[in-house]
């Protein structure tokens, strides 16, 4: 990895105050430090592009285990509930990462702007399309340069709302047309094609406190309970019930660590009608017992 991007890297974070993620003042674009390696966290990745510069991570969305070191970047382009963890980090070399925000109809655009013989398309194929929602791809000295200029240009914010846009651009342009190109151009036709299914999603997620109906969800994407259940797992990784269990849980443990609320009411909150069964889904997720482990993050960040 080359020293400058690192570099630059160590100097942003060492300037920050409090503990990462750190939000700049690029919209979409976040820096990632760890100085030790760090036990699984389980949150909701957006569509985005999560690049490791030095150091090691792992995310596991559904049953897709991506690991990513130093020169790897993880595209995500479905809204999901992940596991992530630094693998590899220590004070000395810590875990130096950024986050990008990847948006798909710039890709969309991008990639219908380019030549015919530069053009992923033809490679991913027009018809049916085998979902990409979140792969393991290169990130390249063209791209690290993309991410060393947008760390330049935090020195200069009035030069921010200008050129991040055009670097955010190249960005996409760089991934169409590297050597992963075809998988990348699928990530963003996933959002063409898929888009019924992705409704489904998107009032799933909006809904996720009510009793699943997959009938519903089939309707809504116009498919029968069974195709919509294959393909809604071929986009996430994870059936609906799956899906439905872990964005539960995950603001469940928001309610119980933020808002002060008891093990019974953020239950209920979120959709459970038995607290115990609750309290067995959430061991299994988080490895702790509710009230344990929501104790033990408030200790961590008072």
């Amino acid at each position: 990895m080359p020293a400058s991007v690192v570099d630059a890297l160590l100097n942003y974070t060492n300037a920050q105050k409090g503990e990462s993620p750190y939000d700049t003042g690029i919209e979409g674009f976040v820096v990632l430090r760890s100085d030790h390696a760090k036990r699984p966290d389980h949150l909701l990745i957006r569509p985005s592009l999560c690049v490791t510069l030095q150091g090691a991570k792992v995310s596991t969305l559904g049953n897709n285990r991506c690991e990513y070191p130093a020169g790897k970047a993880l595209v995500v382009s479905v809204e999901m509930p992940a596991v992530s963890q630094v693998l590899v980090a220590s004070p000395n070399k810590p875990f130096l990462g950024v986050i990008l925000g990847l948006d798909l109809p710039l890709m969309r655009t991008v990639l219908e702007g380019l030549e015919p013989a530069a053009s992923p398309l033809g490679e991913a194929g027009q018809g049916t399309i085998d979902f990409d929602a979140s792969l393991v791809v290169d990130f390249d000295a063209a791209l690290i340069d993309c991410v060393l200029r947008l760390l330049r240009l935090l020195d200069t914010p009035q030069a921010i709302p200008e050129l991040a846009p055009l670097i955010m651009r190249e960005i996409h342009y760089w991934l169409l047309t590297g050597p992963q190109g075809p998988r990348i151009a699928k990530t963003a036709l996933v959002h063409v094609r898929g888009q019924r299914v992705l409704g489904a999603v998107n009032a799933l997620r909006g809904h996720f406190t009510h009793p699943l109906r997959v009938a519903d969800l089939a309707k809504i994407a116009n498919l029968s309970a069974s195709a919509f259940h294959r393909q809604f797992k071929a986009l996430t990784s994870m059936t609906p019930l799956q899906y439905q269990k872990q964005l539960r849980l995950l603001e469940a443990r928001r309610l119980l660590v933020s808002d002060s609320a008891n093990v019974e009411s953020a239950a209920y909150e979120v959709g459970y009608v038995s607290p115990s069964q609750f309290s067995r889904e959430y061991l299994r997720m988080f490895g702790a017992p509710p009230r344990r482990d929501s104790a033990a993050l408030k200790s961590a960040v008072s």
